[in-house]
């Protein structure tokens, strides 16, 4: 890590560790900071709270929301709950990983796009439906989706 983001942990953990059930907000606030948790704060998180560098990265790990690496620049996560099942969200993906050219799950060559499931946005009246970097989009069919690949790819 360069001295700038030490500095930014160091003050995240100044802020926060003395907090009860401190961790999981410490997490948050370090990928916000740095857009992943990098592996060398978890050895500094693990001091700061008087817990096992195990501790803390099987809290990073369990939950699929933190990254330990740095994210692709545009961010695709496509619900595959049971509603979107329903309303046909097996052809969306087909239709997003052959246009994107990215499989669900994974990242481009470069970096500059993923395609990741998620589980539930709650849009299940309105499905299928994705989050692309963070937005929710919804009724992902037809034109909507062809905007939705060209807007990705521009």
């Amino acid at each position: 890590m360069r001295d700038e983001e030490i500095a930014t942990l160091q003050a995240i953990l100044a802020d926060q560790a003395a907090r009860p059930g401190a961790l999981l907000p410490i997490l948050h606030q370090v990928q916000h900071a740095f857009g992943f948790i990098p592996k060398d704060a978890v050895p500094q998180i693990a001091l700061a709270l008087n817990l096992t560098r195990a501790e803390v990265h099987g809290v990073v790990t369990f939950y699929a929301d933190f990254r330990q690496t740095p994210p692709a620049r545009k961010v695709i996560k496509l619900c595959r709950a049971e509603a979107c099942q329903a309303r046909d969200s097996d052809a969306t993906a087909a239709r997003l990983e052959q246009g994107l050219g990215v499989t669900l799950g994974a990242a481009s060559a470069d970096g500059s796009l993923a395609l990741e499931p998620i589980y539930c946005l709650g849009l299940c009246a309105s499905g299928p439906a994705a989050l692309v970097n963070e937005t929710p989009v919804a009724r992902l069919t037809g034109e909507r989706l062809e905007r939705l690949i060209a807007e990705a790819l521009a």
